[in-house]
Formats: structure tokens, sequence, C-alpha cells
């Protein structure tokens, strides 16, 4: 005779899987695209240029993190793993019979 357990059930808070946001986009690409937007500012004297390029980002980081809210992590850590053997690069060598 087996005995059979039930699945036991914890809460689990939505909160700690949501991603941080500001404005509907990672915070981190929302400073970024003020922080862009006040460099053009300053740079071309032209508020509608900075204000173009900060919504041209924003619009960006809202279309990615919609998308997928882990994507900047994904990019951000990318850089720091070494290379891996890419097996569909094929490299010619010649081979020869004498």
């Amino acid at each position: 005779m087996s005995t059979t357990r039930l699945p036991s059930y914890r809460p689990v808070f939505r909160s700690l899987h949501r991603p941080l946001t500001i404005a509907g986009v990672d915070r981190r690409l929302f400073f970024l695209a003020l922080l862009v937007g006040a460099a053009t500012f300053n740079l071309f004297y032209s508020f509608v240029a900075g204000c173009l390029l900060a919504g041209l980002i924003y619009g960006f980081a809202w279309v990615s993190t919609t998308r997928d809210p882990q994507m900047l992590q994904i990019l951000l850590r990318s850089g720091q793993v070494r290379r891996r053997y890419d097996a569909a690069k094929h490299v010619p060598f010649e081979i020869r019979i004498s």
C-alpha cells in the first residue's frame, strides 16, 4: 500500500517577482533616458532635442521592458562571460597526401 502525499502550497508574493519600474520602464533605463536627454540639452542648447532623445530612449526602454524585463541584466552580464566554442563556424584547413 503506497501513501500519496498532497502537494504543499506556499504563498508567493507578487512584489518579490515584479521588476522595479518607474513609469513602466526599468528604473536604470529610465534614468539613462533622463541623463542622455539632459546631456543632449546641454550639448546642443536645444530643449526639443533633449526631449526628443529622452523620449526615443524611453520608448525603446518601454518596449524592451514589456517584452522581457530581464533583458537589461542579460545584456550587461553577457560581456563578462568568456566565449564558447561555436560548432557552426567552419575553419577550412588543408590536407596534403604525399
